[in-house]
């Protein structure tokens, strides 16, 4: 069975590895041949983030991705966060190490149907979150993270109307804490609806001295409950500026790795979800990231993601009005 049949198959190069072999070492071998570039995202599992060249946020890692001289891009995350290299990067190869590494949110946004509902609100600017595909992002004026949702939000005047897609959740928040009222995709993260108030408020009444932190992609009710709200970034540095000593933690568990290496005498505890016996909530798609996985996407360069010249165009200047707006704001 030939590479592309592989790939069609099961999304990644799934070919037998020398056991025998270091990966790290490898890995690392192979990056310094190639000129490659390792990005990864907080939410992929700690040993990944820590043979990453950068680890951060959306907002973070688009950065990198707009700035980097590497000549092959190799991102640790989901798709779309794949597609947004590539269409920072149209002429540099960007490779992921399995394609099925979707989004439940971005999914939740066809460009089809998305089209249908804009075409309801002709006055309206379109915010997209950046968890969203390229082809949701070619019909956005501006695309925003969580880090900056608030500021992106606030450069349009008062008087424009908007709309803001995919994340209601998130497009909730950002409405209360701007005054706005922007018209929400009724799109959500499968991760971040999952969490479990109930069993939140039984942590919180079992460690009395807990604060409870969560990321705006949560649902309303637990965003009430929260003593703070933010992004990974914004997350990782309120625990480590914060004089509190224990946190209940309300995102992707994957947070916890840096958190807890920056954070070594504060205690972490990860929220739990609603439907399970697990004591952490964790995306599956992020979790298809494997070192092997990896070894073997930069030892033969694929899967490789690609991207048409029509949607790059269309889709890279809303990415690049938002970096201008975070750069002219510092953040």
């Amino acid at each position: 069975m030939d590479q592309t049949t592989i790939l069609e198959k099961e999304g990644f190069l799934n070919l037998p590895i020398d056991k025998n072999l270091n990966l790290i070492e490898e890995i690392k071998r192979l990056k310094k041949e190639k000129n490659a570039v390792i990005l990864g995202h907080f939410y992929i599992t700690g040993d990944l983030q820590d043979i990453s060249d950068y680890t951060g946020d959306s907002l973070g890692l688009a950065q990198k991705a707009a700035n980097t001289d590497a000549d092959i891009i190799v991102f640790l995350g989901v798709h779309f966060m794949a597609e947004t290299a590539k269409i920072l990067n149209p002429n540099k190869k960007v490779i992921i190490p399995d394609l099925k590494a979707s989004c439940s949110l971005a999914e939740s946004a066809p460009k089809d149907k998305f089209a249908a509902f804009k075409a309801q609100y002709p006055d309206h600017k379109v915010i997209s979150y950046i968890n969203c595909t390229a082809d949701i992002k070619t019909l956005s004026d501006v695309i925003c993270t969580s880090s900056n949702a608030e500021a992106i939000v606030n450069s349009f005047p008062k008087d424009q109307p908007l709309i803001f897609a995919p994340d209601k959740n998130l497009g909730n928040y950002i409405n209360s804490v701007t005054g706005r009222d922007m018209v929400l995709w009724d799109g959500a993260c499968m991760v971040h609806e999952k969490y479990s108030l109930e069993k939140i408020l039984k942590l919180k009444k079992e460690n009395p001295g807990a604060s409870i932190i969560a990321h705006p992609e949560c649902e309303k009710p637990v965003l009430l409950v929260a003593d703070f709200i933010g992004s990974t970034t914004a997350l990782l540095k309120h625990v480590e500026n914060s004089d509190k000593q224990t946190f209940i933690v309300v995102t992707e568990s994957g947070i916890l790795h840096q958190m807890s290496k920056n954070n070594p005498d504060k205690t972490l505890i990860p929220a739990p979800p609603n439907d399970s016996t697990c004591a952490c909530n964790d995306c599956a798609y992020m979790k298809l990231n494997t070192m092997e996985k990896l070894f073997l996407c930069l030892e033969h360069e694929q899967p490789e993601l690609h991207l048409n010249q029509e949607q790059i165009e269309k889709a890279k200047k809303p990415i690049e009005k938002m970096l201008d707006i975070s750069a002219k704001l510092n953040l």
